[in-house]
């Protein structure tokens, strides 16, 4: 009897020593998994250019976003697609878009690479993960599938759960106010902001709806499992709109106009090593002096950088989780961008449907109950009953104004390259990629940029890779495409990716290849141009006629994988929805 109680002695007096030397938010089963797989959170944001984080040149406050650079790599050579929805599916799938039927956005044009719906050819990174043992969350924007209407919002075919995600919290359509978004949805549910019995925050705003919930699913997830996280903010995708408090920090920090940021950050991107000093800027678009109402103008980018601001400190709720889990050290973080800056022109100008102008005094039109849907992505009021004004009639950032930044303002997002949000040159495609994972970059790589080519394609080989996942070739009978991208984790280590064939692009009949240090781009219905990367980013110096042989080459390249990856018929974009 006392050798079984000197024994039982012992065990307690172990477990004690055991107990008190572990971190309080670490148990042996969290230990045991962090030393083996590692959970992946991707991160995206939505209508923004290549140079508004700090770390990549901008002056917008994003201290969360810069230590994840600072102590991670940073890519200088990240493409996306050009647009929301069929970067969203490339990055979702590791196909070009028109492989997973979304070639352009959401209306089924006949063709099978222009459904605008995800088809069953593609997997899901979810959907790839979760048989490897990885529990599933999505949060933000989905935009793979039609939202925009009661009926099309009817069929939840291919909802985040229906593709692999255990849990989801966000927007099935494309945008929205961001005080009462269109197409709410709280896993297979949809709700509004008014009758979501979960979820009351004193003052609703989504892009902290979206941080919230993010950090909700990682302290809710077992922690004998490891995880995959999608968090797709809307930020800072039009209309303009975000807290006075966070506006404030911007006032008057864009009273100057648009040249003198641009040239800023021009500056501070070359010292960071983020551009090369052989490429000039491109040229500058609008002039401050001709803007009549500047005091608006300014405005709105007072407004966008607030949204951004507001989104880095959603990142650092989201680092502060994972710490507090303990398994921020193996949580492979990748932040990244859905398009270059837009220069649309969305409520710009006054609506021709809304009579109103400028803010009237007291509401005009009835108050929605708290289950009425908001289905369109411009509402024509706020939840309250106020009309949502367009134009200069009153300052963007409220519930009840609806508007974009402008072109000038997009062209500052996108220093130092050309064009915008929808076109194939470096500015519509360009993105920054931080990766930060503590436990998978070594210490000399930290703070280290990583120069080669990389596309949204490569999220998809890299997860598979970081993992041990297996792609499938079938699911569910379906024969599944093969994985187009190449995985990052050499470049995480300094090496080289092995990348075997070029990076492709059609969007809306805007096109290009990247091989090597070639690149070969055309609007649509122009003729192609060609571009030495190596020596002009900023494609200023067309060398199609110097090198017709160049070009000839990579023609017959692009052709044969748009002939391949469903891409023709070219100019399908344009036809009559079925």
């Amino acid at each position: 009897m006392k050798r079984f109680i000197r024994w039982q002695f012992i065990a307690v007096f172990c477990l004690a020593l055991f107990s008190s030397s572990s971190s309080p938010h670490i148990n042996a089963a969290q230990a045991q998994r962090q030393a083996a797989k590692p959970n992946i959170i991707i991160i995206m944001s939505d209508d923004m250019g290549f140079s508004d984080i700090g770390c990549y040149g901008g002056e917008i406050n994003t201290p969360n976003l810069d230590a994840l650079a600072t102590n991670g790599v940073r890519f200088t050579q990240f493409y996306n697609n050009a647009r929301c929805c069929p970067t969203r599916a490339s990055l979702l799938t590791g196909l070009y878009s028109h492989q997973a039927g979304i070639g352009h956005m959401m209306e089924d044009r006949g063709h099978d690479g222009y459904r605008g719906d995800l088809n069953r050819n593609s997997v899901t990174i979810a959907e790839a993960l979760k048989p490897a043992g990885y529990a599933t969350y999505a949060v933000g924007k989905w935009h793979v599938t039609p939202g925009q209407s009661a009926a099309k919002l009817a069929q939840t075919r291919n909802w985040p759960l229906q593709r692999g995600f255990e849990r989801f919290y966000g927007t099935i359509h494309g945008a929205g106010s961001f005080y009462d978004p269109s197409s709410l949805v709280r896993d297979n549910r949809l709700i509004t902001v008014a009758n979501d019995a979960e979820y009351q925050p004193q003052r609703y705003y989504y892009t902290h709806a979206i941080s919230d919930h993010a950090v909700r699913f990682i302290a809710e997830n077992k922690m004998d499992k490891p995880f995959f996280m999608y968090v797709a903010y809307t930020a800072a995708h039009w209309p303009m709109h975000a807290l006075e408090k966070d506006i404030v920090k911007y006032k008057g920090k864009y009273d100057q106009g648009y040249a003198p940021v641009r040239k800023a950050r021009y500056e501070k991107a070359k010292r960071l090593g983020l551009i090369d000093p052989r490429s000039p800027m491109s040229p500058q678009a609008g002039d401050w002096e001709q803007v009549e109402n500047k005091d608006w103008e300014a405005r709105g980018m007072e407004v966008y950088a607030a949204m951004i601001d507001s989104m880095d400190q959603g990142v650092g709720r989201i680092i502060a989780e994972l710490k507090k889990q303990g398994q921020f050290d193996n949580t492979l973080i990748l932040f990244l961008q859905d398009n270059g800056g837009c220069a649309e022109l969305m409520g710009r100008m006054p609506s021709q449907a809304n009579p109103y102008k400028t803010r009237p005094e007291k509401a005009v039109y009835a108050s929605m109950a708290k289950d009425d849907q908001q289905f369109s992505s411009a509402p024509r009021q706020t939840r309250d009953g106020f009309p949502v004004i367009m134009g200069t009639g009153a300052m963007p950032g409220p519930a009840d104004t609806y508007i974009a930044y402008g072109k000038g303002w997009a062209n500052v997002s996108n220093t130092p390259f050309r064009e915008y949000k929808h076109w194939t040159h470096e500015g519509g495609v360009s993105t920054p990629l931080i990766a930060h994972w503590p436990k998978g970059i070594p210490a000399r790589q930290r703070n280290n940029l990583a120069q080669s080519p990389g596309h949204l394609i490569d999220l998809m080989a890299t997860a598979i890779d970081v993992s041990g996942a297996r792609y499938p070739n079938e699911l569910n009978g379906r024969k599944i495409h093969a994985m187009e991208g190449v995985s990052l984790r050499p470049a995480l280590t300094g090496k080289p990716l092995q990348r075997l064939q070029p990076i492709f692009w059609e969007h809306e009949g805007n096109r290009a290849v990247r091989d090597g240090q070639w690149k070969l781009v055309a609007k649509e219905n122009q003729a192609w141009e060609l571009y030495d990367i190596a020596t002009d980013r900023t494609e200023m110096k067309d060398l199609a006629a110097k090198h017709p042989d160049k070009v000839k080459e990579l023609v017959a390249k692009w052709e044969a994988w748009a002939a391949r990856a469903n891409v023709l018929p070219l100019g399908t974009w344009r036809a009559k929805a079925q």
